[in-house]
């Protein structure tokens, strides 16, 4: 398909695709993944480390500590956004910040600075979930499709 495209171009075009494939930059892609992967590794075991916390310090359970650790790490994401840190930390890590939950905390606060010239009502209200908006709605909408099935399951299926 790509040769058949290419059969399509003029002498013209054609040089200047070769003279653009010259010059491209090389993406380092293995070092790209292998900087995401323990990025987001790191922003894990911080997450694990907080989720002991709680269990240690507060008399959490290991189900019921998750919670208050989601709480947490995106808390801290978003003051890391507010001082320009977890920018940078994304900049080096990529998709290593934004997978775990502090991307999403690191979405809404993101939109909310963006906009915040433009007042707190018209501005960081209605652009704050701008990106995250999505992520909630969907996310949503799928905890409730699951629940309906579980609780059609166990109610009529005797799966209890």
């Amino acid at each position: 398909m790509a040769d058949e495209k290419r059969k399509n171009l003029t002498a013209v075009q054609q040089g200047y695709q070769a003279f653009a494939k010259e010059r491209e930059t090389k993406r380092p892609v293995l070092k790209n993944c292998i900087r995401a992967f323990f990025i987001g590794g790191l922003i894990c075991v911080i997450g694990q480390a907080v989720s002991y916390f709680y269990m240690y310090f507060f008399d959490f359970t290991e189900q019921t500590a998750g919670n208050p650790t989601v709480a947490t790490m995106v808390f801290l994401s978003m003051i890391l956004t507010g001082f320009g840190i977890y920018d940078r930390i994304a900049q080096f890590a990529g998709a290593g910040t934004a997978v775990p939950v502090t991307g999403f905390g690191n979405a809404v606060i993101s939109a909310a600075i963006e906009h915040r010239t433009e007042g707190f009502v018209l501005g960081v209200g209605s652009n704050m979930f701008k990106l995250a908006g999505s992520v909630i709605l969907f996310g949503t909408f799928a905890a409730f499709v699951i629940a309906l099935i579980k609780t059609i399951a166990v109610k009529w299926g005797g799966l209890g």
